[in-house]
């Protein structure tokens, strides 16, 4: 697994994930998520393949796979998420008369290798709010993914099919989602 100084590679899917400053907010209001959605879409879809997303008050967590470029061209993936970060922060600081880092220093970072990692990095993101205690049904927080997932008819700009390939049917990805999960393995910090 890499550290946070490495660069992103082509080709390769991350697990993206960054927590507010302190005991500051990311997002206070329903406002907020849908700007820095509309964010993530303009900066990080043309650089990378968003596979699942999970934005929480306090963090956030992106699944993503680096679009292929020109073999010079992969240490200016940072840019487009540092772009994102600072537009973001910008607009919230102004819009709530804040000064100061909205989110830490550096966005950590996990290399998913394999499929198993994978499966259990979609079911984290998307369980996330489980997990924090938001809500008690995955379908009550409307800040993830995953109903994308669950009505694949409907329009999106994220790249399912390639996280469905892992999933007999849209049943068996329900299924998967409301079983218990180890995630000791993942390291997350």
């Amino acid at each position: 697994m890499g550290n946070n100084t490495d660069s992103f590679e082509c080709g390769y899917v991350y697990h993206i994930y960054s927590h507010a400053n302190g005991k500051d907010l990311i997002f206070r209001e329903e406002e907020n998520y849908q700007y820095f959605l509309n964010k993530l879409l303009k900066y990080i879809t043309p650089v990378a393949d968003i596979y699942a997303y999970c934005l929480l008050p306090n963090h956030f967590h992106l699944l993503v796979r680096f679009k292929e470029v020109n073999e010079n061209d992969h240490k200016y993936f940072m840019k487009p998420f540092s772009n994102l970060l600072n537009a973001y922060a910008k607009a919230y600081n102004k819009r709530y008369n804040r000064r100061g880092a909205l989110f830490l220093d550096f966005l950590k970072r996990k290399k998913v290798n394999d499929e198993k990692y994978l499966t259990k990095v979609v079911h984290y993101i998307h369980n996330n709010p489980i997990n924090h205690g938001f809500v008690n049904d995955i379908n009550q927080w409307k800040y993830t993914s995953y109903s994308s997932y669950t009505n694949l008819s409907k329009p999106s700009k994220l790249e399912r099919m390639q996280v469905m390939e892992y999933f007999d049917t849209t049943e068996g990805f329900i299924q998967y989602h409301t079983s218990n999960v180890e995630y000791d393995f993942m390291d997350l910090e």
